[in-house]
């Protein structure tokens, strides 16, 4: 980094609830947001179970008309921005539209959108195609619908990397700032991909969790009964400003972004690399940039899918780059709650490091019964723990080895001169 970066807004839309604080409470309690998924059309998968987003969408003054055709995906992504953007105190008066931009990532984007017009096109041939197909189902939509909303014609991306996609996102989006691109982004991520035909390929390739009875109880970071990770939606939204803008406007900082690092196993459409080297790389290369070391780190979200192989990679390459300090660090999973957000979950993730930065409360990973040996690290597990944080480190790893990592800093830990570091 070399402007300094914070965050100054939030917002987020989860199985927890809508936006960040409900989320942040249930988080908190350890409420699984996970159910059973009912109707015929799920009856034939292996895995019936999933985090679903409900309640009513506050997008602002959108149309009915126009609302009835934006896909899921996109809808979630205006009510998480809505709220970031509000909770930065930011309108349109507040910042220079040229100098603000918007990094919104998806791993699959407008799918629902994509298969239904599949659908018709098949039953009625071309003419019932809908001229809206295209625009809902593109990645980089959402990004592009909260920037036609709010005005803000600065960088506008979307990353399209997996699982680590809104990590990418938020880093970049820092990046963006520190170079000087921009002097504010909207960043994060979303994902709405709970439709039979996502959850079926996902379970062919023996993914997912199929404790279809015990719905609450089957996404379970680093228990040794976990079975496969449980399908998720929602999105979750970051307002990243530099130092010097922030204090300018009067703004509350309420973190600070150290860090990033990202890196790929180079090895496996799927599988992670078996040694945790991509991992370890993506970690180092964000303890580098925020010039911190191992010893820094006070708490670390873990990318912890509830997948038996991808739990026990992770950390053996927490172990690998934070050496001893590894057994003294507290760890959580809030995947065990949330379930797997895909191209959503880091952005969901950095956000609640963000509130545990501000909190000195540590969400637990819930399910946590039985800890795998192979998994050993200071679990903050059912219960949330008081701990004086004062860097958090958040991971999302992804298929095709594409790795992430975030380091956020705690807003009364840093000094809020614009030139101190």
């Amino acid at each position: 980094m070399t402007r300094r970066v914070v965050v100054t807004g939030l917002g987020c839309v989860t199985p927890l609830g809508l936006g960040a604080a409900t989320t942040w409470e249930n988080a908190c309690e350890g409420v699984s947001g996970i159910e059973h998924l009912d109707g015929p059309e799920f009856e034939a998968l292996p895995s019936r179970v999933a985090g679903r987003v409900s309640g009513e969408l506050d997008i602002g003054d959108v149309p009915a008309k126009e609302r009835r055709r934006l896909d899921p995906v996109i809808l979630f992504t205006l009510a998480a921005a809505r709220e970031a953007l509000l909770d930065a105190g930011i309108g349109s008066d507040d910042v220079d539209p040229d100098r603000a931009g918007v990094f919104v990532a998806s791993a699959i984007g407008g799918i629902d959108t994509l298969l239904g017009n599949h659908r018709s096109f098949l039953e009625g041939g071309p003419r019932r195609v809908s001229p809206f197909a295209i625009p809902m189902t593109l990645a980089n939509m959402p990004g592009g619908y909260v920037a036609i909303r709010h005005g803000l014609r600065g960088p506008n991306f979307a990353h399209v990397s997996a699982c680590a996609s809104g990590t990418h996102a938020v880093g970049e989006a820092g990046r963006a700032i520190a170079r000087g691109d921009a002097d504010v982004m909207v960043a994060g991520g979303t994902e709405a991909a709970n439709i039979p035909f996502v959850m079926a390929a996902f379970a062919k390739m023996q993914a997912l969790s199929r404790r279809n009875g015990e719905p609450a109880r089957a996404s379970r970071p680093f228990d040794v009964d976990r079975d496969g990770f449980v399908m998720s939606e929602g999105a979750g939204v970051l307002v990243l400003e530099s130092l010097e803008h922030a204090l300018a406007r009067g703004a509350r900082v309420r973190a600070e972004l150290l860090g990033y690092g990202a890196s790929a196993d180079a090895q496996h459409v799927a599988a992670p690399d078996e040694a945790g080297r991509g991992a370890a790389l993506s970690m180092e290369r964000a303890l580098r940039d925020a010039g911190l070391v191992a010893q820094d780190v006070d708490y670390v979200n873990a990318h912890a899918t509830s997948t038996p192989a991808g739990d026990r990679i992770e950390v053996a390459a927490l172990h690998a780059v934070l050496g001893r300090h590894a057994e003294d660090v507290p760890v959580s999973s809030t995947k065990g709650m949330t379930g797997h957000m895909l191209g959503a979950a880091g952005a969901v993730e950095a956000l609640l490091c963000v509130r545990a930065l501000e909190t000195g409360l540590l969400p637990p990973t819930i399910n946590l019964e039985a800890p795998d040996p192979d998994c050993a690290l200071d679990h903050v597990s059912e219960k949330a723990r008081p701990a004086a944080v004062q860097v958090a480190l958040s991971n999302s790893f992804g298929f095709g080895g594409t790795n992430g990592s975030l380091l956020l800093g705690r807003a009364g830990g840093v000094s809020q001169e614009p030139d101190s570091r």
